[in-house]
């Protein structure tokens, strides 16, 4: 069975093979308005020096940046991020909003969180933050607190130390205006290098510090006080085309760290972006990679796939590339041996999308328990000693992504109380601290069988049902359209591709 799209066309999975990555036709002086994405095209000259306090010397050899004015305006900003930004400038440094937040900002998204970089080290920070505290061994971070537990992470910019003294290479631009993209310096990519990343402590400069993360939309700097995108990676013109890239050579970086095959995963799905072919092929190549990755980094990267609203298709992409048999060979297996059952693994994360898009997420338990219901029913089913086999499940995966006790403990329990209410026995769950987990993994599960749900049930499935997410009824009124016969949407099915 093909996994529907809960919250896009049927045809709207991302086509990562052949993304549409063709410029739009517009003049230099225009506007450039898609429905996610407010693009107005660079009007600056090749070198321009910026006057604000955040102007920064050129290193030599090093081309400008491309800078778009006016791109995000500075009310969208969160508050303590901006008193962050303009107590640095103002105490002489260079500070600037980065990453995710930037491009979020983009399109239109609230950002999660709002990072920031600057020249300032750790402890230039803390003087001038009294609610400032350092963290981190490998690579110290200022956290700034502020009220109701928000903190403003503070980072030092770095640079990959093996490309001290490199010639950074500078793509071809794609038109008269765009500066060329800044990538890294080659490295040797022989079956024998080893390019896995164990230190990268060492401070830089800002395009240091833009070409050694990941993806390109995620390399973009905002000037608060010029009110400028700052992009030496080509990221606006890969946000306007909608393309996951990353910076530099794709199988250098994932093998730098393979942690960023799954993260190319989730913003293509979480983004609804297309992932360039380079990429795409070198996920499938380097995908054994994955293995020298830390095991707690990869289990919160699953966990991610799972919390970000594309549940569906990230677990969908990380099977078509084969990934998923790496991570996760249990449910690779169930899936391609087309199990009983195993097409409801689809449905069960279409249902959690929704809860997500409701703001009502489960819990890592019930998340887990969703994505591994299938190969986990199965492995239990029929044995004498269902714990036994239930550890069995778990033996070698909790070594493999480093599972901890207390969550495999409690989806024991999330598992065991499933088998009861199949059988319709409630009396005593419904007083137990895991009834929550217990209930709402039951409506997960009813809601993508398609079976009706217990009057109990309800309340846990709210959240889960297809609906209008814009405008949600009171659940009173809502079930007085119910009982005048009001009728439930069912998801639609998408069309099955495998690459």
């Amino acid at each position: 069975m093909e996994p529907e799209e809960p919250s896009t066309p049927p045809d709207a999975l991302p086509d990562v093979s052949e993304p549409d990555v063709s410029e739009p036709d517009v003049s230099d002086e225009d506007v450039v308005t898609d429905d996610d994405l407010l693009v107005i095209e660079p009007r600056v000259e090749p070198g321009r020096r910026r006057a604000a306090t955040n102007a920064q010397a050129p290193r030599v050899g090093v081309p400008e940046p491309t800078v778009y004015p006016d791109l995000i305006h500075p009310e969208r900003v969160d508050s303590d991020a901006v008193k962050v930004l303009r107590r640095l400038t103002r105490a002489g440094y260079s500070a600037y909003l980065v990453g995710g937040g930037v491009r979020d900002l983009l399109l239109n998204r609230q950002p999660k969180d709002f990072d920031i970089a600057t020249s300032a080290r750790p402890n230039e920070v803390k003087r001038e933050f009294r609610n400032c505290r350092i963290i981190g061994r490998r690579f110290r971070l200022a956290h700034i607190l502020f009220a109701g537990g928000k903190v403003i992470e503070v980072a030092t910019f770095r640079k990959d130390p093996d490309q001290e003294g490199a010639t950074f290479v500078a793509g071809e631009p794609e038109d008269d205006v765009e500066s060329p993209s800044l990538w890294p310096a080659p490295k040797d990519r022989g079956d024998d290098a080893d390019l896995l990343i164990r230190q990268d402590n060492t401070f830089g400069e800002p395009h240091e510090d833009a070409i050694r993360r990941d993806f390109t939309v995620n390399g973009l700097f905002y000037d608060l006080e010029a009110r400028e995108v700052i992009d030496y990676v080509g990221g606006v013109r890969d946000l306007r085309d909608a393309v996951v890239r990353t910076i530099g050579e794709p199988d250098v970086r994932f093998r730098e760290d393979p942690v960023r095959i799954l993260r190319a995963i989730k913003f293509s799905a979480r983004l609804d972006f297309g992932i360039a072919p380079d990429v795409y092929d070198a996920i499938v190549d380097v995908r054994d990679e994955l293995s020298r990755s830390a095991p707690p980094r990869v289990l919160e990267e699953i966990l991610r796939l799972l919390r970000g609203g594309a549940a569906q298709r990230s677990i969908y992409l990380a099977w078509d590339t084969g990934v998923l048999g790496l991570i996760l060979p249990e449910l690779s297996a169930h899936i391609e041996d087309e199990a009983e059952g195993a097409e409801e693994l689809w449905t069960r994360l279409a249902v959690v999308d929704r809860m997500q898009a409701a703001g009502d997420l489960p819990s890592d338990t019930v998340l887990v328990a969703a994505l591994l219901y299938g190969p986990l029913d199965e492995a239990v089913n029929g044995m004498r000693d269902a714990a036994r086999a239930f550890d069995e499940f778990f033996g070698e995966m909790a070594v493999r992504l480093s599972l901890p006790r207390r969550l495999r403990d409690r989806m024991r329990l999330v598992f065991a109380a499933q088998r009861r209410l199949d059988r319709g026995l409630i009396a005593g769950l419904d007083r137990r601290e895991i009834w929550g987990d217990v209930s709402r993994l039951f409506a997960i599960r009813c809601l993508a069988s398609g079976r009706p749900l217990p009057p109990w049930a309800e309340n846990a499935a709210q959240s889960a049902k297809p609906a209008d997410r814009a405008e949600r009824a009171p659940v009173r009124e809502r079930k007085r359209a119910e009982r005048g016969g009001a009728e439930r949407d069912r998801p639609a099915r998408g069309a099955r591709r495998r690459r």
